[in-house]
């Protein structure tokens, strides 16, 4: 399992037929400049998450026991209380896991779908020679903002990433527009 942030998806597009296959492989202005599908991080494999979790079971009956035989009995119910809750709270981060973010430019289109966690899908798309990107920089933490900007709408771009990843996204998108602007190429 790769636990990368950012995952290219050019590769991971929707099957099409040879026809149209041919036909975006031909047609320039179709042509992909730029594919990203960004999840966010979790450096918790599912695996992992198993043993820590017997782990964190196994110590809270060792310190449960004692108090068991010296005759407190409740405080094993909220030993258990304690592992369930800890068990609840990583299964809503692993759910929170599944958002992802698809970034895509070619030279006349700009498309942004973002799914979130629950499956509800939102998607943008911007012309661009006329989108701008937004970045916001603190100087002690690095890049906290990546936005698209177009007739007024802002979209914030990856904003589960940490602040390298987004300068990262931030940079290969910058790229990717300025490539756009120049229109699709007819002939080399």
């Amino acid at each position: 399992m790769d636990d990368g942030l950012i995952h290219t998806i050019a590769q991971a597009a929707a099957p099409q037929s040879a026809e149209l296959q041919e036909r975006d492989v031909q047609d320039p202005a179709a042509q992909r400049i730029y594919a990203v599908r960004l999840h966010p991080h979790r450096s918790l494999s599912e695996r992992n998450f198993w043993i820590l979790l017997c782990v964190f079971s196994v110590i809270s009956f060792a310190t449960t026991v004692p108090f068991v035989v010296m005759g407190a009995w409740p405080v094993a119910g909220f030993m258990g209380l304690d592992v369930a809750i800890f068990y609840f709270a990583f299964r809503a981060n692993f759910r929170a896991a599944k958002a992802y973010e698809d970034v895509m430019v070619t030279p006349l289109d700009l498309s942004l779908e973002k799914v979130s966690a629950k499956g509800a899908r939102a998607e943008w798309h911007f012309n661009p020679s006329w989108v701008s990107l937004h970045k916001e920089t603190h100087d002690e933490y690095g890049v906290q903002k990546v936005a698209l900007v177009s007739r007024g709408r802002s979209i914030e771009v990856g904003n589960f990433l940490g602040p390298d990843e987004k300068a990262q996204v931030a940079n290969d998108l910058s790229l990717a527009l300025a490539e756009a602007r120049r229109g699709p190429r007819y002939s080399d």
